[in-house]
């Protein structure tokens, strides 16, 4: 029988993201609306938090800016939040921006480990999966005649990222698994880490929207 990571009957509703940094007001809230914008269309919904939030607190000016440039049309509305266990509980997938955030989020609760990435991983992993491998993970039940869930198969391309983690070669260097921190740093920085954000993001969506309206 083939693990799943869910501990009982197949979760139901929208297929939910978390993006987790250190203060929410850099890094995850910006990943998270670049991603709520690429899976626009598809039963999801992503959100944020920080491991040290600075609660309240808005996105950065400068993440901000970017945002905007990428299409993003509602960058100012976000409010830092601080990561709970509850908000790891319900979450679908967690994407870490850096491996330091995965590990605080495995510790916070420890049954998520399984769906628990850094984004970078995630995205590199999305990158190298086979596409037999996912639909080999999805079972038939999601290709009833009523019609598939459109969620779950969501979920089950994180099943799938999950077999095969272990498997492929991590990077020469780990830190490459991160996004670097800009939080009060230049310009340049802010871009540098949009930079290693945005690539990730789109093996991600390309894979989860795949695995929700079929990869064309």
């Amino acid at each position: 029988m083939a693990f799943s990571l869910f501990d009982t009957a197949a979760p139901e509703g929208p297929f939910s993201v978390l993006t987790v940094c250190t203060g929410n007001v850099c890094r995850s809230p910006l990943a998270a609306q670049l991603l709520q914008k690429a899976l626009r269309g598809t039963p999801s919904s992503v959100g944020s938090a920080g491991i040290q939030a600075l609660v309240g607190e808005p996105m950065t000016e400068q993440n901000q800016r970017i945002a905007v440039d990428l299409g993003v049309t509602s960058a100012e509305h976000h409010r830092a939040r601080q990561l709970t266990p509850a908000m790891l509980r319900d979450a679908d997938l967690v994407l870490a921006l850096s491996r330091e955030h995965r590990r605080a989020a495995v510790e916070m609760l420890p049954r998520a480990a399984r769906k628990t990435f850094t984004l970078r991983e995630f995205g590199r992993l999305a990158a190298a999966l086979d596409p037999d491998e996912l639909d080999q993970t999805s079972p038939a039940a999601v290709a009833e005649s009523s019609g598939p869930d459109l969620a779950q198969r969501m979920r089950y391309a994180v099943e799938a990222i999950a077999r095969i983690r272990g498997t492929i070669p991590p990077p020469m260097a780990l830190e490459d698994d991160d996004v670097i921190d800009p939080f009060q740093q230049s310009d340049a920085v802010y871009e540098r880490s949009a930079e290693q954000i945005v690539p990730a993001l789109n093996a991600t969506s390309l894979l989860l929207r795949g695995a929700a309206i079929g990869r064309g």
